[in-house]
């Protein structure tokens, strides 16, 4: 079984932290995965940096910037994740824009994925349907799942089609803006999340965007499997050392 299912099964309150590869410095990668791995975290989310990403806030812009600056790039990704396998099972996805993905090969890509022991991807400018159509047998056949985002301006009927192409979790987008840390969900937020769970999928939801604090960590589990944060960790490691995250999973945890 996937790892990432595996966790779905047999775990609630899930905490997925995100983070840039090649940020703060270029050989930082290996070292927050392991450290995250450490601590009481269930999945790490790789973001690949890109030039323009979209979907993004000014903190995950700039640490994208940096690492880019670094000299972080696909391919010195994959030689930084070669034996993260002999060192941890904590499943890996790889967050990432189709561009970058496209200019490296996406078959190449997929099979740096597999070689490295990646579980899954994020790639929220890839459509479900342009995916199921042209590249759901390739991920299949190199063991990654494709996780997708929803938003309060989702439709349903797109919601259940994501749903039905969905093997892993579907990532339910806590508002219609880019990324950044948030102190409160709002009743729309609220809402919103009530609404899709009144939907009965049969994927589990992870809510992202705004998580920051305990208390919205404790707010989006309430309503889905978990939580995933990762402008707030970013701010974290701008200003702290990497043996100091505990420190900041345990503000969320509680």
């Amino acid at each position: 079984m996937n790892r990432i299912n595996k966790i779905l099964e047999e775990k609630n309150n899930i905490l997925s932290i995100y983070f840039t590869a090649g940020f703060p410095e270029i050989e930082d990668t290996e070292k927050i995965i392991l450290k995250l791995s450490e601590c009481d975290v269930d999945m790490v989310e790789i973001g690949l940096p890109f030039s323009d990403p979209l979907a993004d806030g000014p903190t995950i812009q700039e640490s994208s910037t940096i690492a880019l600056n670094n000299g972080m790039n696909t391919k010195k990704l994959f030689i930084q994740l070669k034996n993260i396998r002999k060192k941890t099972n904590i499943p890996l996805i790889i967050m990432g824009y189709f561009n970058p993905i496209l200019q490296f090969g996406i078959e190449n890509f997929c099979e740096e994925c597999e070689l490295a022991g990646i579980d899954g991807l994020i790639i929220p400018d890839l459509p479900v349907d342009v995916f199921k159509e042209n590249y759901q047998s390739l991920f299949n056949k190199h063991k990654l799942l494709n996780m997708f985002l929803i938003s309060p301006q989702t439709s349903d009927e797109r919601i259940r089609f994501i749903d039905k192409v969905s093997n892993g979790f579907i990532y339910m987008v806590s508002s219609f803006s880019i990324t950044g840390a948030v102190n409160s969900f709002g009743k729309n937020q609220i809402d919103y999340f009530k609404r899709i769970n009144k939907m009965n999928l049969k994927s589990k939801l992870l809510i992202g965007f705004g998580i920051s604090n305990k208390d919205t960590f404790n707010d989006a589990v309430s309503y889905s499997k978990g939580a995933i944060i990762g402008s707030a960790f970013i701010k974290f490691l701008k200003t702290n050392k990497i043996e100091n995250i505990k420190n900041f999973i345990d503000q969320i945890r509680g």
